[in-house]
């Protein structure tokens, strides 16, 4: 199996836990491991909308990156969708797996 798909499959696993704890409404990767470009020490890159309602500190934000980081066995980069400058944020949004 490939890596991603474990990772895809863990993620899925931890949606409910995320929509509790930390008010995820919708995850998903981008970035290398979806072009299956990702090498050794590859971060993975996760995108992340929270619900309207949530009021994450940064301190919360750094904790649910650390998290799954830590559930995953592979640094993660997460990023918020909500402050996805333009330019960028289409080319993410083109490349994204929603989980």
């Amino acid at each position: 199996m490939k890596k991603i798909e474990k990772m895809k499959m863990k993620l899925e696993e931890l949606k409910p836990l995320l929509r509790e704890k930390f008010k995820v409404m919708s995850i998903g990767i981008f970035g290398s491991y979806v072009r299956g470009e990702e090498k050794r020490g590859s971060d993975l890159d996760v995108l992340v909308e929270f619900d309207e309602s949530a009021e994450l500190s940064l301190l919360d934000f750094i904790r649910l990156e650390n998290y799954l980081s830590e559930e995953l066995g592979v640094k993660v980069d997460l990023v918020e969708k909500s402050v996805l400058k333009p330019r960028i944020g289409k080319h993410i949004l083109e490349e994204v797996v929603n989980i």
